[in-house]
Order: structure tokens, then sequence, then C-alpha cells
């Protein structure tokens, strides 16, 4: 079955299909570019990788049980004159490495590749403030838009703070969006922008890639990439559409959604 949004699926943004769905956009975006740029270039994939706040301890009991209200010392004993510790708990942080693959453009004239493009496809940790996914992908962002290489950031998602490069002042006057690709070429000064601002009932944008001065922009439809996300997965065996979806919807969109679904028998 085929995507049976024109655009989005808001169904895609749940997290239990988050790490599948962004690695497939970033290998098949990848892909799609590799199509179509012209000899001498390459797009390829490389990935950061970083440890989050953990979300949870697991706790392992020592071999004794334990007790309240006990007489006597508490932290030691003394056996024959020597100090025997009495047996800690140990907690142990389950630390959760977070995989953030991403696409890079690549121009292979003279002995080395130079990096021309990145394309980041943003992820909720990137769009929490103060968490370590967010301060690590703003760092590097703020590297990249004062650089010369071209940055294009894809936002699919609906709840966390604006990420992209492209002051959110500037798009206050826009209204009736709900997802946003953002481009800063390398060269332009750092406020000035390309912006794709997507509603939730459109389809996904046909974008330009820029390549190097002398080459023209590669042109890349993104919404023939996330139906390919979406086919190949097999998302439609796994989503529930008589759910509500996990992103958060305003009243006239979710009447939208509904009518859509019903009309298409998904509900």
């Amino acid at each position: 079955m085929t995507n049976p949004f024109p655009g989005m699926n808001p169904y895609l943004e749940d997290p239990r299909l988050r790490a599948g769905v962004h690695h497939r956009l970033v290998t098949y975006l990848a892909d799609a570019l590799s199509a179509r740029l012209p000899e001498g270039y390459v797009a390829d994939i490389d990935e950061r990788v970083y440890v989050e706040k953990p979300e949870a301890l697991r706790i392992v009991a020592p071999d004794v049980a334990l007790s309240r209200g006990e007489t006597g010392p508490s932290a030691i004993e003394v056996t024959a004159g020597t100090l025997v510790a009495d047996p800690p708990l140990t907690v142990e942080m389950e630390l959760a490495p977070v995989r953030e693959p991403f696409v890079q453009v690549f121009s292979l004239r003279g002995r080395e590749r130079q990096l021309v493009t990145v394309i980041r496809v943003l992820i909720p940790g990137n769009k929490t403030p103060g968490a370590p996914g967010s301060d690590l992908y703003l760092e590097k962002q703020r590297a990249l838009v004062n650089s010369t290489v071209h940055l294009m950031e894809v936002d699919l998602l609906h709840n966390g703070d604006l990420t992209v490069s492209v002051p959110s002042l500037l798009l206050e006057r826009y209204t009736g969006w709900d997802y946003v690709i953002c481009l800063h070429k390398g060269g332009w000064h750092p406020g000035k922008f390309a912006v794709w601002l997507v509603p939730l009932r459109n389809r996904l944008p046909r974008v330009i890639v820029p390549l190097a001065e002398d080459e023209p922009d590669v042109v890349i439809d993104l919404q023939e990439v996330l139906n390919l996300v979406y086919t190949q997965g097999r998302y439609d065996s796994v989503i529930d559409y008589a759910a509500e979806p996990p992103a958060n919807l305003n009243e006239k969109d979710c009447v939208w959604l509904d009518g859509l679904l019903r009309e298409k028998g998904l509900r």
C-alpha cells in the first residue's frame, strides 16, 4: 500500500517508528541524490554518535536482605579488629547511544574529496533545548552556516522547538505550516536562507541541492523519497490508522485527517 497522505504522514512521527523512518529517509535521500549528481560528485552517508541522558536506572541488589531499624553499626562491622564494609547497591546507568546519520555531498575534483553540501534530517533530540543532541547539533550548525559548505535541514516533526538555522522571528509572519526545509548556501551571509514551509495537507516540495559555484543545482523530490520510505518500510502493516496520530495536530487538521482516512477505508 502506498502512503495514504498527499504529503508527510504524521503517523511516521511515532517514537516507535522514529529510528527506522529516519535511517530510511537519509538512505533514500542519498540514493536519490546519487542518481542525479553530475560526474565528479558523490553522495555519502556519515553519522554522529553520542549518548543521550538515560531514561532509567538499573538497580543491582547485593546478596543480602535490606532492612531498616536494625541496631548496631550500619555502615561497617568490626571483625577481629578488621573493618568490613557492608555490601552496597550497584546503581548502573543504561547508556543509550544515539546514532544520527546524515548525507554529505563531495566534489571529487583534485586528489581529495571536498565537502560541498550537508543534508540533515532532524530528530526530536535536535529539537529539545538542553539535550545533548540539541547542543551538539546547534554547534555544528553554526560552524556550517559560517563556512563555505551548503547546509540543508529537513524538519518533518511537529513536536519540539524550531531548530533549523533560519531564526524563528523570520517565520512568525507565515502561518498554516507544519514542516520546514531550510537551505543555507555556503557563501551567503549567515542571515540569508531559502525556506520551504509545508502544511500537513500539501505534498512535500521538490527542493534544490546546491553544488559548486560553476555547477547547476540538483533537484530532489522529497515526496518521492518519503513515499519510498513508506513503501519499503511496509508501514501500512505497522500503523494503526484507527488510533489518533502521535503528532500534535490542530482541530481542523484532525477533522481533515479523519475524513481522508475514512475515504480511503482506513477507518
